[in-house]
């Protein structure tokens, strides 16, 4: 590494060694890394080491409300390249291949349509095809392979900070440190145990952090050898939460907010002239990084792009999350943020976040989570993972940063939860939010018109829309089984299907609507039909709804299998009686290498796990990974 004190030299000798130069477009440079919060030194972390982290922090510009849009990779990234939210494209669950709109160019293309270079190394996990659209994407790019003379688009994205890494706790991903940090001083927020072992996993994260810390000082080394750091705008951020409980897949501030340093050379400070300072509370989230780098290159921005130049004079007054399928775990859920309050909405409250699932019962800090559940020993705030979750959350994020105390029931913020709830169905309903399609249906939907998801959405009229989501709000508010009823006749596939989840997160008799669930078993649209089976093996061990869930385990089309695996996976011990179609049919489909398990990265690997979890939950002993 080239030494790094002159490197940062430099960055403050720039206005006077480059006055004279012409200015060209810059050279940008993305640096990310995986699952980690603000928690650098110059955020004041005390107990971070990153000094080189903080050192370009004092000669940049860093956001101190920056947000992913959703608390996993995948759909956090194909935000982040599109400038579109995943919701709108059908790109937010985790991990997925969607149809996307055959016009749409994500930044690369644009960026390098503008005459720029660009280079991805490596990661790209859009939930969508990234062939074609980078000039070069691999372990090997980099701007050094641009040809002479080119503008550089660059990204790096590292992996060290991984929760991968962060819970495996091995001693070779940190060899390369001289101080490593002391469990003992560790300060664990209240929703993780103090335990030995979580104060070991919460010291190695910052560990982790440290390594990135050199990584970035290597990249920045490069530049300086290249002679481009006085030519190049630097990106360094996080794609989401830190990669333990509670933050990583939760749609909560610990898993949205993300550090952000923006390093703007002296030549390019016009660009940024409204920021006057070197520390910035203006919201920003990721579905505005490609609209602000394209404004940045002066090169216009794709009509189709959802997000905003944060750079910009007017400054947005609200940023939008949202939660979806991570791994086999269902879930739908969307968030509000003013810049101090959040408000989430849950449309299946009766799904606990920690769910019986394979991705929580692996090792590292969830394997520390359960042991000390199965003796009794968690704090009341890790307990509240395994329940329910209310229909609406508010967190004043100024009085209670830690995320405690929901106000959603106090008279005195009526009026604010009335304004975020009304600013997030417009949202919803003015970008037609895929997640009120459920994934089996608008994957089912895109393949039969032959058009992306994105297109199948924005062709249902607004008034359908808007029944939709007021119905996906009744879910956990319905008193009665009758309110429901009216719906599952409907015409449109979406009505119908949450008319089921308010029917499944009911508590009381459903008596009177088992004829029309009966019925449902024939739906033609497949999710619908797996999930009124679902409810019907819940409730009565139904013969025929069984059999409707092993005829849709065996469907060709993935999406629809995913479903009712899923489902089969809900019903705990009740899917015994699908065990030997498991084993003998339809997991041996999906079966490979991955993990010593599975077939593919994708939706074989989510088929396998809910499979496995079901199989396990019927007393078998199956040899996952953990």
């Amino acid at each position: 590494m080239k030494n790094i004190t002159y490197l940062f030299l430099l960055l403050n000798c720039m206005a006077c060694n480059n006055s004279h130069k012409e200015v060209r477009q810059p050279n940008i440079l993305w640096i990310s890394h995986e699952d980690l919060g603000p928690i650098y030194g110059a955020y004041g972390d005390d107990y971070a080491n990153t000094p080189i982290l903080d050192q370009l922090a004092e000669k940049s510009i860093r956001f101190t409300q920056v947000f992913s849009n959703a608390p996993i990779c995948a759909p956090a990234r194909s935000t982040l390249i599109t400038g579109i939210y995943a919701s709108s494209l059908g790109t937010q669950h985790l991990r997925s291949d969607i149809p996307v709109p055959e016009q749409m160019k994500i930044l690369p293309e644009v960026m390098r349509e503008a005459g720029y270079y660009t280079s991805n190394n490596v990661k790209t996990d859009y939930n969508f095809s990234f062939e074609g659209r980078w000039d070069e994407s691999s372990k090997e790019a980099h701007w050094r392979n641009r040809p002479d003379g080119k503008p550089f688009f660059s990204v790096f994205n590292f992996m060290i900070t991984h929760e991968g890494p962060t819970n495996a706790l091995r001693p070779s991903d940190t060899s390369g440190l001289k101080n490593f940090h002391d469990p003992k001083k560790a300060n664990l927020p209240p929703h993780l145990p103090d335990s030995p072992k979580m104060r070991e996993i919460w010291a190695h994260m910052y560990d982790l952090l440290s390594v990135f810390d050199q990584q970035v000082g290597e990249l920045l080394g490069q530049l300086e050898e290249d002679g481009l750091l006085d030519e190049t705008i630097v990106f360094v951020f996080s794609d989401h939460g830190h990669g333990l409980p509670g933050h990583k897949r939760w749609l909560d501030n610990a898993g949205l907010q993300v550090p952000f340093l923006l390093h703007v050379p002296e030549k390019y400070k016009n660009l940024v002239g409204n920021i006057a300072a070197p520390e910035s509370d203006r919201l920003v989230s990721f579905v505005d990084f490609a609209p602000t780098t394209l404004a940045l290159a002066g090169v216009s921005v794709p009509e189709i792009m959802e997000g905003v130049n944060f750079l910009a004079e007017e400054e947005r007054k609200y940023v939008f999350g949202y939660r979806d399928r991570a791994d086999d775990v269902y879930e739908v859920s969307r968030s509000v943020f003013d810049g101090r309050h959040l408000y989430i909405r849950h449309f299946m409250p009766h799904l606990p976040y920690y769910q019986n699932a394979l991705i929580f019962n692996k090792g590292g800090s969830y394997a520390e989570i359960n042991r000390l559940r199965e003796i009794g020993d968690l704090p009341e705030a890790t307990r509240k993972m395994f329940t329910p979750k209310p229909v609406e959350i508010l967190y004043d994020l100024k009085t209670d940063p830690l995320e405690q105390h929901n106000l959603a029931n106090d008279p005195k913020f009526k009026n604010k939860i009335a304004e975020l709830a009304d600013k997030l169905d417009g949202w919803m309903i003015e970008n037609r939010d895929t997640g009120l399609l459920s994934e089996g249906l608008m994957m089912q939907q895109a393949s039969v018109n032959n058009a992306s998801v994105y297109e199948v959405s924005r062709a249902y009229p607004e008034a359908d829309f808007k029944v939709i989501l007021n119905l996906a709000k009744m879910v956990g508010k319905i008193k009665d089984v009758s309110q429901v009823m009216p719906y599952l006749e409907s015409e449109i596939d979406a009505v119908r299907f949450w008319g089921l989840v308010g029917i499944d997160a009911y508590e009381g008799e459903i008596d009177a609507i088992f004829s029309q669930l009966h019925g449902m078993l024939s739906d033609e649209a497949p999710a619908v039909a797996i999930k009124a089976a679902e409810i019907l093996i819940k409730r009565e061990e139904n013969k025929l709804a069984y059999k409707v869930l092993g005829e849709m385990l065996l469907l060709a089309d993935e999406v629809q299998v995913l479903q009712a695996a899923i489902s089969v996976r809900q019903l705990g011990a009740k899917a015994n009686p699908l065990i030997p179609l498991i084993k003998e049919e339809v997991f041996p489909k999906y079966s490979g290498d991955i993990w010593g398990r599975y077939r593919s990265w994708s939706y074989p690997m989510f088929i396998g796990m809910a499979l496995d979890q079901a199989q396990i939950n019927c007393g078998l002993d199956i040899p996952v990974k953990k």
